[in-house]
C-alpha cells in the first residue's frame, strides 16, 4: 500500500496503521498508550492526525488502519490544536512534582508537554488524588501521576501472562491497580517501569538515588541466566546504580527479567576485596604474594592428576581459558564446568545448544518441554513461547514432561518422569500426533533434566523423539537444550571438561584431588570436598566456595571486567567494563596469568586481545561475536547414551526459588525480600 504523509509517499505492508505509516515516512507522532509490542488501546488520543477524505476531525493514528492512496497530515493547524487540547486534559490532574519524581529526565509526559503542549493551563480546579497501590518490593507507585494509558495492564496480561492489574471504576473515579492488593508475582514485572510513560510506576530500590544525567552508561550482557539479555549498566563513581535492558530483537527484544534488573545491590555486599589465607584453621588477610606463595607451596611436588579445577556458572570465557591453560601447564586433565553433574556430549555443538534460536520460537507450531520450567530458568524464553501462543490465539499445542507448573500459557502435562518420553513412540498419543502434524515443531530439554544418573539416556531419548517426530529437517532444527548457567555453553565450547584420564567433578570430590581450584564455583555441596583437599577459591563473593577455601583470590564481577559469554543458543556476546572492582580484586584471567608467572609456567598472553585470539584457535565460534546463524539438522546421528536406559525417577527442577540462584542474587537484600514476599503471597492465594 502507498500512503502519503506530509507530501512523502511511502509503502507499508497490509495491516499497518496510520501511525506506522507516519513513522515509515520519518515523522514523529507523539503517543502515550501506543506501544509497538502491545495491543492497541487508543486511550490517550495524543497521536491525532488529519486524513484527507476522512471525517473532518482529528483521528487517532494508532487505531486507524492505513489504506492505499491515503493522504495524511501530521502538522496541520487542526492537529496542533487537537494535541494541545489533549495535553491540557492530561495535565489537569497530573501533580506538579517533577523535581521529586524519579521519572524526571526520562519522562514521556515531560518531553511531549514541551513539544506539543500549551504554555499555560485554563484550569484552576483542585487536582484529584489517588491512593498509592502496593505492588511488592520492586515497583514503587504514585498513582496520582497515572494518565490511564493502560500499558502496564496490557503488559501484565499479554507479555507477562499474569493478569494481576486492571482498571476499576469509570470516568474521574477510574484507578489502575491490582485487583487484590498484594505483590506482583511475574518474573518480568520490572518492565512495567520501562513502559510507564509517566512517574506512576518507578523502581522502588532506585527511588531518590540518582538522576539520569549523573550516570555513566555502559552496554553489557546479563549473566544471571543463560539467555544473555542485552543490558545497559548505569553507574556513578564506583557503584552500579541501575541495570536496564537494551533492545535486541533476536535475544531479549526490549525486556529484562526481574532478577537481572534488581539483584544489582548484591554487587556491593559480601564482596571479596582482598586475599585470604587459612592459618591455624582461620582465614586471615594476606597480600597477593603471600596467597600465591601458599598455593605454590601446596602445588610443590604434586602430580598433575592430583590437581583439579571447576568453573562456576558466572565465569567469563577468558578466565575459563586461562584456568584451562594453567591446568594444562601443570599436567592436569581434571576439569569440569558442570557443578550439577549434568551430562554433556560435545562431539557436536547442536547436542548442547538452543538450535531453533530464541527468535525462532516465533516460527514454532508445536512445543514439547522436557524437565524444565522456563518461567524460572529463562523468563525471557518463556515470554517468547507465550508470545507465539498468543499469536496463534492460544492454539499452539504445548506439551510438558516434568513437574506441572503455571507457565502463563496452557500446557498439557504428559507425566513427571522420563518414561513419558518412551510413550511418545506411540503414534496414537495426542502429543505424538500434534508433533508429527506440525510443520515446525520444537523440543526444549532443560539442563536440569541432564543432571541425573540417567542423564545420558534422557539426552539420547529426547534426540530420538525429535528425530522420529519431524523436529529435525534440512531447514529446521527443533532440538534445543535450555541452559540456566551463563558460563555453561562457553565452557563446553572451550572443552572445559575432563580430558583423557581426567576426573569429572564427582571424581575430584571426596579425596579425588589434593588441590582443587574453584573459579567462582559455589553451586555444589562443599561438604563433599575431602577434608585433606587444599581449596583455592577465586571469585567475587563470599559465598559457599569461599567459606570452604584455604586461599581466597578476589576476582571481578561481570560489571567490573571485559568478558565474553556464550548464551544458551550459542551466541557469542561481550560484556564491558563499567566500574572498577573493589579493593585488591582483579580480572580473573589476569590473576591466573600473574600466578602462572609466579610458578614459572607463564601463560602466553598479556592482553585480552591475545586471550581472545587463543580462544579463536580452540574454537572458531569465538571469532563471530553477536552472530547466531540458523541451521537445519543435516546430521541425524544421535548423541551418546542408551535411550532405553530411562528410569522412572521424576524430574527435579534445578531451582527451588527464582530469585536466589547465584552468589550475586543470594547477596541481594532486594532478592531476599522478594523471596519472603512471594512466600507471603502464596499463603494469601491459598487462603483465598
Amino acid at each position: 500500500m502507498k500512503v502519503t504523509v506530509d507530501g512523502i509517499t511511502v509503502e507499508v505492508p497490509p495491516g499497518s496503521n496510520v501511525l506506522q505509516a507516519c513513522e515509515a515516512a520519518g515523522k514523529e507522532i507523539p503517543r502515550f498508550c501506543y506501544h509497538d509490542r502491545l495491543s492497541v488501546a487508543g486511550n490517550c488520543r495524543m497521536c491525532l492526525v488529519e486524513i484527507e477524505k476522512a471525517p473532518p476531525k482529528p483521528i487517532s493514528s494508532c487505531s486507524y488502519p492505513a489504506a492505499d492512496g491515503m493522504v495524511v497530515h501530521t502538522d496541520s493547524k487542526m492537529v496542533r490544536a487537537a494535541r494541545r487540547g489533549v495535553m491540557e486534559f492530561l495535565l489537569i490532574n497530573h501533580p506538579l512534582d517533577c523535581p521529586i519524581c524519579d521519572q524526571g529526565g526520562e519522562c514521556d509526559l515531560q518531553d511531549q508537554a514541551m513539544g506539543y503542549g500549551m504554555d499555560h493551563s485554563r484550569y484552576a480546579e483542585n487536582k484529584r488524588a489517588v491512593a498509592d497501590k502496593y505492588l511488592g518490593p520492586l515497583i514503587k507507585t504514585v498513582m496520582t501521576r497515572c494518565i490511564h494509558c493502560t500499558r502496564c495492564i496490557r503488559f501484565s496480561a499479554e507479555i507477562a501472562g499474569v493478569p494481576e492489574l486492571g482498571a476499576t471504576s469509570r470516568g474521574e473515579s477510574m484507578e489502575v491497580g491490582p485487583y487484590v492488593e498484594r505483590a506482583l508475582t511475574s518474573e518480568l514485572s520490572g518492565n512495567m517501569i520501562d513502559i510507564c510513560p509517566v512517574g506512576a510506576l518507578t523502581s522502588k530500590p532506585y527511588a531518590f538515588v540518582a538522576r539520569p544525567w549523573e550516570l555513566r552508561k555502559t552496554d553489557s550482557i546479563d549473566v544471571l541466566d543463560a539467555v544473555g539479555a542485552n543490558i545497559r549498566i548505569d553507574a556513578r563513581g564506583p557503584e552500579v546504580l541501575r541495570i536496564l535492558p537494551r533492545v535486541n530483537d533476536d535475544v531479549n527484544e526490549e525486556w529484562l527479567a526481574d532478577k537481572s534488573r534488581f539483584a544489582l545491590d548484591g554487587l556491593k555486599r559480601r564482596r571479596l576485596d582482598g586475599c585470604w589465607v587459612r592459618r591455624d584453621g582461620r582465614l586471615v588477610r594476606s597480600s597477593w604474594e603471600e596467597a600465591f606463595g601458599a598455593i605454590a607451596a601446596r602445588l610443590h611436588g604434586l602430580r598433575g592428576d592430583r590437581i583439579g579445577a571447576v568453573a562456576g556458572n558466572l565465569a567469563d570465557c577468558e578466565s575459563m581459558l586461562a584456568l584451562r591453560d594453567l591446568m594444562a601447564s601443570l599436567g592436569s586433565a581434571n576439569l569440569d564446568c558442570r557443578q550439577d553433574g549434568s551430562v554433556a556430549d560435545v562431539s557436536r555443538r547442536d547436542f548442547y545448544t538452543f538450535n531453533t534460536t530464541i527468535a525462532g520460537i516465533e516460527e514454532a507450531d508445536a512445543v514439547l518441554l522436557i524437565g524444565t520450567n522456563p518461567r524460572h530458568e529463562a523468563p525471557l524464553v518463556n515470554a517468547r513461547i507465550r508470545k507465539r501462543w498468543m499469536a496463534l490465539a492460544g492454539r499452539l499445542p504445548v506439551f510438558g514432561i516434568g513437574p506441572a507448573a503455571d507457565l502463563t500459557y496452557h500446557v498439557t502435562w504428559l507425566g513427571d518422569s522420563p518414561r513419558a518420553l518412551a510413550a511418545l513412540a506411540d503414534p496414537g498419543q495426542a502429543a505424538t500426533q500434534a508433533l508429527r502434524a506440525a510443520k515446525r515443531p520444537m523440543l526444549i530439554l532443560g539442563a536440569g533434566a541432564l543432571a541425573r544418573a540417567d542423564g545420558a539416556a534422557v539426552l539420547a531419548a529426547a534426540w530420538q523423539v525429535a528425530a522420529e517426530n519431524g523436529l529435525l529437517t534440512p531447514d529446521w532444527h527443533g532440538f534445543n537444550v535450555l541452559h540456566h548457567a551463563a558460563a555453561r555453553v562457553g565452557a563446553l565450547d572451550l572443552r572445559f571438561l575432563p580430558g583423557p584420564r581426567g576426573k569429572p567433578l564427582a571424581g575430584m570430590l571426596e579425596g579425588g584431588v589434593d588441590l582443587l581450584w574453584l573459579l567462582g564455583a559455589d553451586e555444589f555441596d562443599m561438604a563433599r570436598i575431602g577434608a585433606g583437599t587444599f581449596v583455592v577459591y577465586q571469585g567475587h563473593h563470599g559465598d559457599r566456595g569461599a567459606a570452604r577455601a584455604d586461599v581466597i583470590l578476589p576476582g571481578a564481577a561481570y560489571t567490573e571486567k571485559n568478558g565474553t559469554y556464550v548464551n544458551t543458543e550459542g551466541r557469542v556476546q561481550r560484556g564491558y567494563f563499567a566500574v572498577y572492582p573493589p579493593g585488591q580484586a582483579r580480572e580473573d584471567w589476569k590473576i591466573l596469568r600473574a600466578f602462572s608467572e609466579h610458578i614459572d609456567r607463564r601463560l602466553p598472553y598479556d592482553a585480552i586481545g591475545a586471550v581472545r585470539a587463543r580462544m579463536e584457535q580452540l574454537n572458531p565460534v569465538f571469532a563471530r561475536p553477536d552472530v547466531s546463524p540458523r541451521f537445519g539438522a543435516s546430521d541425524l546421528t544421535a548423541p551418546q547414551g542408551d535411550a532405553a536406559a530411562l528410569t522412572g525417577a521424576p524430574f527435579v527442577l534445578p531451582f527451588t526459588t527464582y530469585y536466589q540462584t547465584d552468589p550475586i542474587s543470594r547477596a541481594s537484600p532486594t532478592m531476599a525480600e522478594c523471596v519472603a514476599t512471594v512466600g507471603r503471597t502464596a499463603l494469601a492465594v491459598a487462603a483465598e
